[in-house]
């Protein structure tokens, strides 16, 4: 047990999903036996470099994976930023807003630090700290670079990241590099200035502010000048893309070929949030976001030689947590101090430690499960879009009534894929089930042909069933992976039999 009560989990026993190694397990009649390289059931495909993959194992962003498993948090040191976009209003103290560019409340250098201990102490997943906002990090440079420096004192096991428009990346790649900083996200919309000049409309740059095709320009030169310099430097750098239709949603594939041959590790093509309440251009303007098939199918399009990230959550400037949930609250100005006192580091250590001895453990298990299950998939050129609710951990551990978004999954011979989450209202609240919730769940997992849950109760059965939505309860707590691909064999087979 940690020193703030924490128990590290065991993970729960588990019913039959095949546990041996692919290829271990005996032939169905009519199956594959073993999986083998471009053949039933292998889903091989080229692994990353070792020194890379020891680089993202644990970081929630650039790995999906890791999402399962680990924690990131923002921390709110730059408040200034030097360009305005039109899907961006950055305002503060609205903590029940979650996207990007909100915070509840700003923080100093050693403020920050400080928080940084408190929810390491209290979140033992936390692995990485970034700073995101609620302007540019880089538009505020000394505190961004302050932060970084006290944090690395504090706690040195964590990753530090940063996220910027890249307007004056170019001007502190070298520092970035010097302080450990071994991620970067920039977000870049265009390479094309008459696009830009449709998104930005001005920027501040040399003292003076630009407007136009001349703003979008030096936005763009900037931006691919920082991505050089930082892979020169071996900074792994994510690329941020919002999806703006009818703007930049089919100009994206360009930007997806320049950043990825210029050496981005990860791209990450996000949706348009443009609500009218949160007063931004696009909002007030009528702008409208893709749907999940139009964000999809772009994605689909740019993925390639290059990784591609789904699991993004579009995370305030301020979260603290597992992707998908924010804890934040938990830790405001007015605690940390009495947290940050109660920290016994020997024991923080020891605690941290022993999450992540059960994590490789868990990992390693649901690898060989997902293996051991795909050896069993036919030969079939058929996919499935299925929809799971999950609190986590890699695993279906999520009352259908309880989930606020649901982790979309492609099966196909080849093993089951993230593709996407889908935000949704919730179905129970304070206990009773709200029938009004329904129609707009049901349309969110418009596309997927069953949704896994721990547990469901009847009537919304009935209705997903009406829409055609299968409910499936009988992986309850199991591995995510390992049991879509266990349903995805038996439903094959058993459409391979109906036929016959």
């Amino acid at each position: 047990m940690s020193p703030q009560g924490l128990v590290v989990p065991e993970a729960p026993a588990r019913k039959i999903i095949p546990l041996a190694v692919a290829g271990s397990a005996a032939p169905r009649a009519g199956g594959c036996g073993t999986a083998t390289k471009g053949g039933c059931g292998s889903g091989s495909s080229a692994g990353l470099p070792q020194h890379v993959r020891d680089r993202v194992h644990d970081h929630p962003c650039y790995s999906a994976e890791a999402h399962h498993h680990f924690a990131r948090m923002h921390v709110a040191v730059a408040p200034g930023c030097n360009i305005q976009c039109n899907y961006c209003n950055r305002k503060y103290d609205c903590a029940n807003e979650s996207r990007p560019g909100v915070v509840s409340e700003k923080l100093t250098p050693e403020l920050a630090a400080k928080k940084v201990l408190a929810v390491a102490a209290q979140i033992p997943q936390l692995s990485v700290v970034g700073v995101a906002g609620p302007g540019d990090a880089l538009a505020n440079p000394e505190k961004t670079f302050r932060t970084f420096e006290l944090i690395r004192e504090a706690a040195p096991d964590i990753r530090l990241c940063l996220s910027t428009n890249g307007l004056a990346l170019p001007d502190h790649v070298e520092r970035i590099k010097a302080l450990g900083v071994d991620h970067v996200t920039i977000t870049i919309n265009m390479i094309d200035p008459e696009v830009g000049a449709q998104i930005y409309p001005w920027i501040f740059f040399d003292h003076k502010r630009r407007r136009g095709l001349e703003a979008a320009r030096i936005l763009h030169e900037r931006q691919m000048l920082g991505l050089e310099m930082l892979v020169a430097a071996d900074v792994l750098v994510k690329v941020n893309s919002v999806m703006i239709p009818g703007i930049n949603d089919r100009h994206l594939v360009e930007v997806n070929e320049a950043v990825k041959s210029r050496g981005a590790f990860l791209h990450n093509i996000m949706p348009l949030i443009s609500d009218p309440a949160h007063g931004t251009h696009f909002g007030l303007t009528g702008q409208r976001g893709p749907s999940p098939a139009e964000l999809k199918a772009l994605q689909d399009a740019c993925e390639g030689d290059m990784q591609l990230m789904r699991h993004c959550r579009q995370c305030r400037a301020d979260a603290v947590g597992m992707l998908g949930e924010d804890r934040g609250a938990e830790f405001t100005s007015q605690n940390i101090d009495a947290i940050a006192a109660g920290v016994d580091a020997a024991r923080m250590t020891e605690s941290r430690a022993a999450y992540r001895s059960f994590v490789e453990r868990e990992r390693a298990d649901q690898n060989a499960a997902a293996d051991a299950a795909k050896a069993q998939v036919c030969m079939t050129a058929e996919t499935r879009l299925v929809a799971v609710a999950t609190k986590g951990s890699g695993r279906i551990n999520q009352h259908f009534g309880h989930a606020e978004e649901f982790q979309v999954y492609e099966i196909s011979a080849a093993g089951a894929k993230f593709v996407g989450h889908r935000k949704v209202s919730l179905y129970c609240q304070g206990g009773y089930e709200d029938d009004e919730a329904m129609p707009g769940i049901v349309e969110a997992l418009a596309g997927c042909g069953a949704v896994f849950v721990a547990k469901i109760g009847h009537c919304p059965r009935k209705d997903l069933a009406a829409a055609g939505i299968a409910a499936v309860e009988d992986y309850a707590h199991e591995y995510i992976e390992a049991s879509l691909i266990d349903w995805f064999a038996k439903s094959v087979a058993n459409a391979a039999t109906i036929a016959a």
